[in-house]
């Protein structure tokens, strides 16, 4: 059986850490983005060579229905299936500033593309998975929330980010507990301190803090340590587990004294 996977966010970063470890496992892949694809052909075509699986780039933004309806429709067409939705598209503020600062602005996209957008966009695929799975019970269908450890360490220079990662959380049990009848298990993976893109800007500060003890694991984490667990979580390893947080953090919200 193809196994299938739709990976918002999946050309950088943590999605595409995501992307390699599935690929890795055989499976087929909807990466969507909002790049445009001349910028991001290299990296799907690589993909592709790397681990001969079948690859698929649908551009859109998840914070606009109709992009939201454009990426299923073109992965159904595609594919005919999606047996594992990722969500982990997601942006910071684009500066940082205190929650006293903080404008509506920013509030919004943030919002508007870390919850708004995974929420309806597992709402359309969610709908498609319960019949799916009628038809093909010994399939196996998750999702899975890419969270952050964000979602309860407070940041008061990015509340909004903070405030879009703890509504992610309750979604992951919403959805979990709406799913479960259909026996389609929906998980939360919380990522700590990751070297990305997104990170890059604030590199020497955590540098410092991760060398003085921030972290249990003296170490970035890199994006594989959230693939590899989205791959164990997507093989069904973890079956009976729905609802459940994977903590990828070198162990920094670990309570310590």
């Amino acid at each position: 059986m193809k196994k299938i996977a739709l990976v918002t966010g999946g050309t950088r970063g943590i999605g595409l850490g995501i992307a390699h470890s599935l690929a890795a496992e055989g499976w087929s892949l909807v990466l969507n983005g909002m790049r445009p694809v001349n910028l991001i052909s290299e990296i799907i075509e690589n993909l592709r060579l790397e681990y001969s699986t079948d690859v698929q780039y649908v551009q859109g933004n998840i914070a606009h229905e109709g992009d939201r309806e454009q990426i299923v429709r073109q992965a159904i067409e595609r594919f005919g299936q999606i047996h594992l939705l990722v969500n982990n598209a997601g942006v910071a503020p684009k500066e940082r500033l205190d929650i006293l600062e903080t404008t509506e602005e920013s509030y919004e996209r943030v919002m508007d593309i870390n919850l708004k957008g995974p929420f309806f966009l597992t709402q359309i695929i969610a709908s498609e998975m319960i019949t799916w799975k009628k038809h093909a019970p010994n399939h196996f269908f998750c999702i899975v929330n890419v969270g952050s450890i964000s979602a309860t360490i407070a940041s008061i220079s990015r509340g909004e980010y903070c405030l879009s990662k703890a509504g992610m959380a309750m979604m992951t049990n919403l959805f979990a507990v709406r799913l479960g009848e259909a026996d389609i298990p929906v998980y939360e993976i919380r990522p700590g301190v990751t070297a990305t893109d997104m990170t890059s800007g604030v590199k020497e500060k955590y540098d410092a803090m991760i060398a003085d003890g921030l972290t249990v694991q003296r170490r970035w984490g890199v994006p594989s340590d959230t693939g590899k667990a989205v791959a164990a979580l997507a093989r069904g390893d973890f079956a009976y587990s729905t609802g459940q947080i994977i903590m990828t953090d070198g162990g920094h919200t670990i309570n310590r004294l």
